[in-house]
């Protein structure tokens, strides 16, 4: 059995992996979806001092709670931050990091610096004038999504704490040394929303 556990994507989360579950299970292995702090089932803990820091402590406290060793970390889209951040904290409880469409950070670079200009600029905006200053909306869902789907994420999505995607990731003990793989399944042209990515 294989422990994998999932740092999601922005405006999402832990739930938006349901239908994964009874998959990984058949196949016998366990999946740990946990959500960030402010956004999910978790929104009522939103407010304006919610960081990237905030996310990858929210990740490595389950790997510490649940006694969790020898995982597999999936960071899929902003979760590339957080799971980059999680390896540097918690590296001796993971096995590996598959990158699944994800950001992959270098450290001292925020998710903002991983944008191009014009997209960066867009959000920021949206934050200004949708968020009260110091929350991104949401992007739209893509569009092959089945319309079941859409209709039960919607009222699901939320909001994002700005400084989610402002603050810097610092790295203490530099590029990781474990193994990583990036699944790429994005519409997106390559290169123009995801970090750089070696070995």
């Amino acid at each position: 059995m294989v422990t994998f556990v999932v740092a999601h994507g922005a405006w999402s989360a832990g739930f938006a992996w349901r239908k994964m579950h009874p998959l990984m299970l058949k196949a016998g292995h366990r999946l740990v979806t946990p959500t960030y702090t402010g956004l999910g089932e978790r929104v009522h803990l939103a407010h304006d001092g919610i960081d990237l820091d905030t996310h990858i402590t929210d990740v490595t406290n389950v790997l510490f709670h649940e006694d969790l060793s020898d995982v597999v970390l999936i960071g899929h889209s902003y979760g590339g931050m957080v799971a980059t951040g999680v390896a540097d904290r918690a590296t001796e409880r993971l096995r590996q990091i598959i990158y699944l469409d994800a950001f992959v950070p270098r450290s001292g670079q925020c998710l903002f610096d991983c944008l191009p200009e014009a997209e960066r600029k867009r959000r920021q905006e949206g934050a200004a004038t949708e968020g009260d200053g110091w929350r991104l909306p949401p992007s739209p869902i893509p569009p092959d999504t089945a319309a079941e789907d859409v209709a039960w994420l919607m009222p699901r999505r939320h909001f994002q704490p700005l400084a989610t995607f402002a603050q810097p990731l610092t790295l203490a003990k530099g590029e990781t040394k474990l193994p990583r793989s990036y699944i790429y399944c994005s519409r997106t042209a390559p290169g123009d929303v995801f970090g750089q990515f070696s070995k």
